[in-house]
C-alpha cells in the first residue's frame, strides 16, 4: 500500500466524522458572554498606552537611587521570582515536546545471530532495521495538545510578570515602611527626651508646693509609655528589615534606611477604571490563560471519542527474508495503516469530558473574579491615595496647633494657674498626632505604590 492510498484513506475518513468533530478544532477565543468579558475583549483590542500610569517603567516611578539599587538586587536574587521563571522554562519545554508530537517517530534496532548445524559452517544473519511511525492528527489531538501547552506557557510568563510587579512593590513598601518607623522612632526619643525634663519639672513644682505627688507620678508614668512605645517600634523596625531581606534573599541585616517620604507622587483623579488598565495586568492575563488551557482540555476530551489513525514504516536491510538466507543481504521496506477506534471506553470518555467541562466552568468563574477583584484593587488603592493626602493636610494644621497647645500649657504651669493635667493631654495629644502624621504619609506613599500595582506596574 502506498503512502497516497494512505493518505486517501485518512482523508476518507476524516470527511465522514467532520461533522460530528468541527467543534473539537476551533481555537480559543475571549470569551463575550458577559458584559465584563465583553469589555475586556474589547480592551484587549486596543493598543498599550505607554503613557499610562500603570504601563510606566518602574524607573519612572521609583527614582530614589537606593531604592532602585534595592529593587534592582532583588529582581536578580528574589526566590519566588526566580522559580516563577523557571516555571517558564519548564512550560517553554513541554510546548516544544507538544510540538515534536507532530514529527514521525524513528527508531533504529541492528541485530545479528549466528548458528551452526551438525557441524557444518556457522551461518550468519543479520538484520539492520528501522522503524518509522506517524500519527495523522485527523481529530486534533495532538493539536489541542499543542495550543493547551501553548497556553500553559504564556500562563507562566503573565505569571511571573506578576510576581515581578508584587517584588517590585513589595521592596518599595517595605522601604518606605522601614523610612516611615525611623522617623517615628526619632519623634518617640525626642519626645522621651522632653518628657524626662518634664518630670524633673514637675519634681521642682512639688518642692515649691505648687502640685502634689499625683502630677510627678502621673509625668513618670507617661514617660515610661513613651519608652515601651519606642520597644514596639523597635520590634516593628527588626520585623521590616527582616522583611527586606528576605526579598532580596539575603541574611537579616539592618538596612540603615532614612529616606524621606516626600517623593514626587503625582495627582490621580479618576472617575472610573479603565478596562484598558485592567487587562493589562499580568494576573488577569494568566487567569485567562489558564482559561485557554482548561479550553483545549476539553477539546481533547472530545477528540478521544473518535478514532486514531497512524502510519508505519519498516525499512532496512538484511539477509533474512522469509525461510530462506540470502547472501549477501538486501533491501527491503514495509508500509502499513492502522485505525483505532475507542470501542469500549465510551462512558470513561463521557466523565473525562464532564469533567473537563466543570473545570473550565471553574476557569471562567476564576477569570472573572480576577478581573472583578483587579477592580476593586485598583478602586481601593485609589481611595487610600486620595483620602490619605486629604488626611496629611488636616494633620499637618492639627500638629501646628497642638505644638502651640503644648507651649501654652507648659508657661501656664511654671508662671500661672495652669493644671499638670492639661499638659499632660496636650503633651500626649501631640505625641498622637506627630505618630499619626507620619503613618498618613506611608499610608499615602504605600497607597501609590499599590495602585502602581493594581494597575499592572512593574511587569
Amino acid at each position: 500500500m502506498t503512502l497516497n492510498r494512505l493518505s486517501l484513506i485518512a482523508g476518507a475518513v476524516a470527511a465522514s466524522m467532520l461533522l460530528g468533530g468541527c467543534g473539537i478544532y476551533k481555537k480559543y477565543e475571549t470569551p463575550t458572554t458577559t458584559p465584563l468579558t465583553a469589555a475586556y475583549a474589547e480592551a484587549r483590542k486596543a493598543p498599550a498606552d505607554s503613557t499610562l500610569f500603570g504601563n510606566l517603567l518602574w524607573e519612572q516611578v521609583f527614582t530614589d537611587p537606593l531604592l532602585a539599587d534595592l529593587i534592582n538586587r532583588a529582581l536578580v536574587n528574589n526566590v519566588n521570582l526566580d522559580n516563577a521563571r523557571l516555571n517558564v522554562d519548564i512550560a517553554h519545554a513541554q510546548l516544544k515536546g507538544a510540538r515534536l508530537a507532530y514529527l514521525p517517530s524513528v527508531a533504529l534496532a541492528p541485530n545479528g545471530a549466528g548458528a551452526s548445524y551438525a557441524g557444518s559452517d556457522i551461518s550468519w544473519t543479520y538484520q539492520i532495521p528501522a522503524q518509522v511511525s506517524w500519527e495523522i492528527d485527523i481529530f486534533g489531538k495532538l493539536l489541542n495538545s499543542k495550543r493547551g501547552a501553548a497556553a500553559a506557557f504564556a500562563q507562566s510568563e503573565a505569571y511571573a510578570r506578576a510576581v515581578r510587579s508584587q517584588i517590585i512593590s513589595a521592596v518599595a513598601n517595605t522601604y518606605y515602611g522601614i523610612a516611615a518607623v525611623n522617623t517615628q522612632l526619632e519623634i518617640s526619643r525626642s519626645t522621651a527626651e522632653s518628657w524626662g525634663r518634664s518630670v524633673e519639672v514637675m519634681k521642682d513644682l512639688k518642692l515649691a508646693g505648687r502640685v502634689t505627688e499625683a502630677a510627678v507620678v502621673q509625668m513618670r508614668a507617661n514617660y515610661y509609655s513613651v519608652l515601651a512605645s519606642i520597644t514596639d517600634l523597635e520590634v516593628s523596625l527588626d520585623k521590616l528589615n527582616n522583611t527586606m531581606s528576605l526579598l532580596l534573599n539575603e541574611m537579616p541585616q539592618n538596612w540603615n534606611i532614612t529616606a524621606t517620604l516626600d517623593f514626587e507622587k503625582p495627582e490621580i483623579m479618576r472617575a472610573a477604571i479603565p478596562m484598558a488598565e485592567l487587562a493589562a495586568r499580568p494576573d488577569v492575563e494568566a487567569a485567562e490563560q489558564q482559561l485557554a488551557s482548561a479550553y483545549y482540555a476539553t477539546a481533547s476530551a472530545r477528540a478521544a471519542f473518535y478514532p486514531g489513525l497512524s502510519i508505519t514504516a519498516n525499512g532496512g536491510f538484511t539477509n533474512l527474508l522469509g525461510s530462506f538466507i540470502k547472501n549477501p543481504g538486501d533491501w527491503f521496506y514495509q508500509l502499513a495503516g492502522s485505525l483505532t477506534a475507542p470501542l469500549f471506553s465510551r462512558g470513561r470518555n463521557i466523565a473525562n469530558l464532564e469533567a473537563s467541562k466543570a473545570r473550565q466552568k471553574q476557569a471562567m468563574n476564576n477569570f472573572e473574579y480576577a478581573i472583578l477583584n483587579a477592580s476593586a484593587e485598583v478602586s481601593d488603592a485609589l481611595t487610600v491615595y486620595e483620602k490619605s493626602a486629604e488626611k496629611e493636610r488636616l494633620l499637618v494644621e492639627q500638629v501646628a496647633d497642638l505644638e502651640k497647645s503644648v507651649e501654652y500649657t507648659e508657661d501656664l504651669l511654671r508662671y500661672s494657674t495652669g493644671t499638670y493635667l492639661e499638659v499632660l493631654t496636650a503633651q500626649q495629644s501631640l505625641l498622637s498626632a506627630r505618630i499619626s502624621f507620619v503613618s498618613s504619609r506611608l499610608a499615602q506613599a504605600q497607597a501609590f505604590i499599590n495602585l502602581y500595582q493594581a494597575l499592572g506596574g512593574g511587569r
